[in-house]
């Protein structure tokens, strides 16, 4: 299998399994957005919490020069040690919210 394909069964794998977790509101939708054209995967939160609005990323993963971008985790879910468990390496992830000049300090690919 392509390691690009590996990447996209994976994201889409993660993001299903914690597409189940969260807030039981059935006010609040769980969205996880497959876009394989563009490789870009996302686990969202949408909906009305009462008055307040809800629109919340929890994950947003991008595909992009054959390794993976994570460029957002507002969990404390270690997202690297989960994608390893299925093959993918640190030096296949870049931590896209990390600045470019902190990369290289991390065991993270550095773009």
């Amino acid at each position: 299998m392509d390691r690009v394909e590996h990447y996209r069964q994976c994201l889409q794998k993660f993001l299903k399994h914690y597409s189940s977790y969260g807030p039981k509101n059935p006010e609040i939708e769980t969205q996880v957005i497959v876009d394989t054209a563009n490789d870009h995967y996302l686990l969202l939160r949408t909906g009305w919490d009462g008055e307040q609005r809800i629109h919340n990323c929890i994950f947003h993963f991008d595909i992009r020069d054959r390794k993976i971008w994570l460029q957002i985790n507002n969990t404390d879910i270690e997202v690297d040690k989960e994608l390893e468990e299925m093959g993918i390496s640190k030096k296949e992830i870049v931590v896209g919210f990390h600045h470019p000049s902190m990369r290289k300090y991390s065991d993270f690919a550095t773009a």
